[in-house]
């Protein structure tokens, strides 16, 4: 059984690492879980119904799920996707790609993995001020 569960916008991660946690210590039958990058504030978890009702009370980045079961067809065209890992790196010079600062160009000077935010300077700015932003609204310079 294919479900989706609610989660946080921009919590996808922390919500999938909490899944793989608690079926880990618990021992519970879920299959697997992902999130399509496109698809915000979702994940897709397979697993058996009552696992799946084990894991909702468990994991509180789950806000619910919702009740159609999905079918494999549905979400086919996220897995056939394959998305290479790009890792962002302190002193990386990069591209801000969204946000108020779009355009720019910036140096990194800190990355948080747990919460997905790079902190940023800004190059062209008088007074380098760090500001943080979300992972995606900046792309690494090749």
């Amino acid at each position: 059984m294919i479900v989706t569960a609610r989660t946080t916008r921009g919590r996808e991660s922390t919500a999938i690492d909490a899944i793989k946690t608690e079926t880990k210590n618990k021992d519970l039958g879920i299959n697997a879980a992902f999130h399509p990058s496109d698809l915000r504030g979702y994940v897709f978890i397979e697993g058996s119904e009552s696992d799946l009702q084990e894991l909702r009370s468990a994991v509180r980045q789950i806000n619910g799920y919702i009740d159609e079961e999905v079918e494999i067809e549905e979400i086919e065209k996220y897995l056939d996707e394959e998305e290479e890992d790009i890792r962002l790196e302190e002193d990386d010079k990069v591209d801000v790609i969204g946000g108020p600062f779009k355009g720019e160009e910036a140096k990194i000077t800190r990355v948080d993995d747990t919460n997905r935010e790079v902190t940023i300077e800004l190059l062209d700015a008088a007074v380098p001020i760090p500001t943080t932003v979300d992972v995606d609204t900046v792309r690494k310079k090749a």
